[in-house]
């Protein structure tokens, strides 16, 4: 499965033993971790992205991918499937190495993310926390048609701070 985003050079697939040397370079630093959640970590090892690769390409209802760029992983993106209730929703997230920030990478990854849910049906909503700190994010997920729920104030810890968190999410086509 190999998904064209609108930046040239850029597509989403499944991740590969092969890319983990990217994906340590790229999640082993701080600036990445401390807009990504505790599942994250930091330091970012060898033995990191082997457990990583593993649990991305299991079977299921999760979904997660790469985002290359120029031939390299330049990071990822994906969904974690709801349950029970919540059986139509997903957590959505996604992130880059540094060095490719403010290139639209982000903006054509999450974009393109949503066509393919939306077209085999996965989930009917994205749900995507962004902490208050990462307004580049914000722009990001409402470029790519996601709306701003809610402000959930002192919601999250993270790099010691207590802080606010913002809910955006994006419906998309009905899967029942």
């Amino acid at each position: 499965m190999f998904l064209p985003t609108s930046v040239t050079s850029c597509r989403l697939r499944p991740w590969t033993p092969a890319d983990k040397p990217d994906l340590v370079r790229h999640a082993n630093n701080r600036h990445v971790w401390r807009n990504l959640t505790d599942s994250f970590p930091h330091p970012y090892t060898e033995a990191d992205a082997d457990d990583w690769i593993a649990i991305a390409c299991k079977p299921g209802r999760d979904l997660h991918l790469a985002v290359e760029f120029a031939g390299q992983v330049a990071g990822g993106i994906g969904a974690i499937a709801g349950h029970g209730l919540a059986c139509q929703t997903c957590q959505f997230g996604y992130w880059l190495g540094e060095a490719h920030w403010g290139r639209g990478l982000a903006t054509a990854a999450v974009q393109a993310f949503v066509r393919h849910v939306e077209a085999r049906r996965l989930f009917a909503r994205l749900e995507a926390r962004v902490f208050e700190w990462n307004p580049a994010s914000m722009r990001v997920l409402e470029k790519a048609g996601f709306v701003r729920e809610g402000l959930m104030r002192q919601s999250v810890t993270k790099d010691g701070q207590l802080i606010d968190s913002v809910m955006y999410a994006c419906i998309v086509a009905r899967t029942a």
